[in-house]
C-alpha cells in the first residue's frame, strides 16, 4: 500500500502529525509512507523521519497555479490514499488532495466552513471534536483510513542528527552557557497570515518577563524565532537590554530545536516552536488567547497553558477565515490585558512545582 501525507498548512500541524504517521508505518510495515511538504521547516523534520519513505518538498505559494498543476500531475495515480493532515481546512488542500487521485482520500470532517472548503472532495472522514487534541484526531483519522485501533497516543517526533548536536554544542560554547545555569528559551513570534498576528502577546511584555527573569532569577535568555523574524528578534532583545539576552541564530530548525533542548524552560505563544519544543521535552509555559487549548495544547511535555480565560475563547476556528475580535470593550482582550505579572506568577507556580 502507498500512502501519501499532504503536510501543507505548517509547521506546527505537521509535528502533531507524527504520532499518526509512526503507527501507519509500526502497524502497517509493509506500506510506502511519503510525505509533501510546503515549507522548509517541515522538510527538515520529515526527512528526518525513520518512518517516511520520500518528502517530496513544492512551494505552492510561490510557484503558481500552473507550476502546481504540472506537479500534482506527475503524482496523480501514484497513491492508494493520500490524507490531508489535521487542521488544513482550505479548498486548496482539499483540490490538491483529490487532483492526486488516490483512491481513498482522508480528510477532517470540519464542524465549521467544511463544505464551503470543499471537504466533500475526500471520502474517508472522522468530524471534528472541539475537546480532543489535533493528535488524537490525525490518529482517529488514520484508524479510518486503515480500519484498524490503535489504541496508542505517542510523543511528537523530531530526530536530530549530529550535525544539529555539534551546532548546539558550539552555540552553548560560543555564548558561555554553562551547565548550571537557568536557561529560559522564548519565542516572541507566531504566524502572521489571516491576522494571526494578533494571537502574538507584545514583544514588549516578553522582554519585561525576561528582565524580569534574568535580574530574579538569575536566568539566561534565548531569542528564538524563524528567519522572518529577526527584526521581532533584535527588537525583543534590545528592549530587554541585557548580556544575559542571546538571539539565536540557526541555519535551519533542527539547528534550534538542537538548542532548544538546553533550555529549563521555553516561554512561547501558540506558534511552530511551542510544538517544537514538545517534541524536544522542555517544560514549556505557553500563552494561549483565543485558540482552543484542548486542540493545541504542548502534548506529552510537562507544561502550562498562561491565559485570561475569557468567556468568549475561544474563537479562533479552523478556516481561511481570517481571525476576528466580536467584543466590543477591548479587542484581542484575551492577549491584550494578560500581565506581565500574571504570567510571571504562573510561571514561578510552575518552576516551583517540582
Amino acid at each position: 500500500m502507498k500512502i501519501l501525507i499532504l503536510a501543507l498548512s505548517g509547521i506546527g500541524d505537521a509535528l502533531m502529525f507524527t504520532p499518526a504517521a509512526s503507527l501507519i508505518k509500526k502497524h502497517f510495515q509493509g506500506c510506502e509512507l511519503d510525505a509533501l511538504v510546503m515549507f522548509k521547516g517541515v522538510r527538515d523534520i520529515y526527512e528526518r523521519l525513520p518512518y517516511i519513505d520520500n518528502v517530496y518538498h513544492f512551494d505552492f505559494l510561490s510557484r503558481g497555479s500552473q507550476a502546481s498543476l504540472k506537479f500534482l500531475l506527475k503524482l496523480r495515480y501514484n497513491y492508494d490514499a493520500t490524507i490531508n493532515v489535521y487542521p488544513s481546512n482550505r479548498r486548496e488542500y482539499n483540490l490538491i488532495n483529490f487532483l492526486i487521485g488516490a483512491k481513498k482520500r482522508a480528510a477532517v470532517e470540519y464542524l465549521r466552513k467544511d463544505k464551503q472548503n470543499l471537504g466533500w472532495l475526500s471520502n474517508v472522514r472522522v468530524t471534528e471534536d472541539d475537546n480532543k487534541h489535533n493528535v488524537i484526531t490525525n490518529i482517529k483519522l488514520c484508524e479510518k483510513l486503515l480500519g484498524k485501533e490503535f489504541n496508542e497516543e505517542p510523543d511528537l517526533d523530531f530526530f536530530l542528527n549530529s550535525d544539529d548536536h555539534k551546532a548546539a554544542r558550539e552555540f552553548e560554547a560560543a555564548n558561555n552557557i554553562q551547565m548550571s545555569d537557568f536557561i529560559v528559551g522564548i519565542h516572541p513570534g507566531c504566524a502572521t497570515l489571516k491576522n494571526h498576528i494578533q494571537r502574538r502577546w507584545e514583544p514588549e511584555k516578553f522582554a519585561e518577563l525576561s528582565r524580569r527573569l534574568i535580574k530574579e532569577n538569575n536566568a539566561k535568555v534565548l531569542i528564538f524565532g524563524g528567519p522572518e523574524e529577526e527584526e521581532l528578534k533584535k527588537n525583543v532583545h534590545k528592549k530587554i537590554h541585557s548580556n544575559d539576552a542571546i538571539i539565536v541564530h540557526t541555519k535551519n530548525l533542527a539547528e534550534s530545536a538542537a538548542i532548544m533542548q538546553r533550555c529549563n524552560l521555553f516561554v512561547t505563544n501558540d506558534s511552530s516552536l511551542m510544538h517544537v519544543a514538545s517534541a524536544m521535552k522542555v517544560k514549556t509555559a505557553a500563552i494561549i488567547g483565543p485558540t482552543n487549548p484542548e486542540y493545541i495544547h504542548p502534548w506529552k511535555t510537562k507544561h502550562i497553558i498562561i491565559s485570561l480565560n475569557l468567556e468568549c475563547a475561544p474563537c479562533f476556528i479552523y478556516s481561511p477565515r481570517p481571525l476576528i475580535c466580536f467584543r466590543e470593550d477591548v479587542k484581542f482582550k484575551c492577549v491584550k490585558e494578560l500581565t506581565v505579572d500574571f504570567a510571571y506568577n504562573k510561571i514561578l507556580h510552575f518552576m516551583n512545582e517540582d
